[in-house]
């Protein structure tokens, strides 16, 4: 199968620009009801598998990069995209949970496009396939931490 996409371009440009959508103001409200924390906020960062012996000041960038290379290794271009020339921006958001395991994976355009349903359940796809972490920690508690991650699909 021949995978035609600038995909990956797209994704490491905008990997590092977009966590959550959400704006919080005061170090008060960054745990909210669910005790769920934005990843861009968290005092420290789930720990991806083969992140464990970086510093903890460096992790953040070892999860993108690891996020990175997980995307790239299970992404495959939907053949209906494909054919349909079905190119658009999606971005799929999830949270890991106090265990490190990934729940509540949604995805959603954010360009106008026909049938981006295709595109929207590609990430969701990638997104469940990531492997279990190390929980994020706000004042040393393990808590849920949401992540957006953006996704550009585009056809050569």
């Amino acid at each position: 199968m021949i995978k035609k996409t600038l995909f990956v371009l797209g994704l490491i440009l905008q990997a590092n620009v977009s966590y959550s959508q959400d704006i919080i103001l005061t170090n008060d409200d960054i745990i909210s009801k669910e005790e769920s924390v934005q990843f861009a906020l968290i005092e420290e960062v789930p720990i991806f598998p083969g992140c464990e012996d970086v510093e903890n000041d460096k992790r953040m960038k070892c999860f993108q990069l690891k996020m990175t290379e997980h995307i790239k290794k299970n992404f495959t271009y939907p053949r209906k995209a494909m054919r349909k020339n079905i190119k658009g921006k999606i971005v799929a958001m999830f949270i890991i949970n106090k265990e490190g395991a990934i729940e509540k994976i949604t995805a959603r355009t954010l360009s106008a496009c026909d049938d981006c349903e295709i595109l929207e359940r590609e990430a969701i796809r990638i997104i469940s396939k990531l492997p279990k972490m190390t929980p994020g920690k706000q004042k040393g508690k393990p808590v849920k931490v949401k992540y957006s991650q953006p996704f550009s699909f585009k056809l050569q």
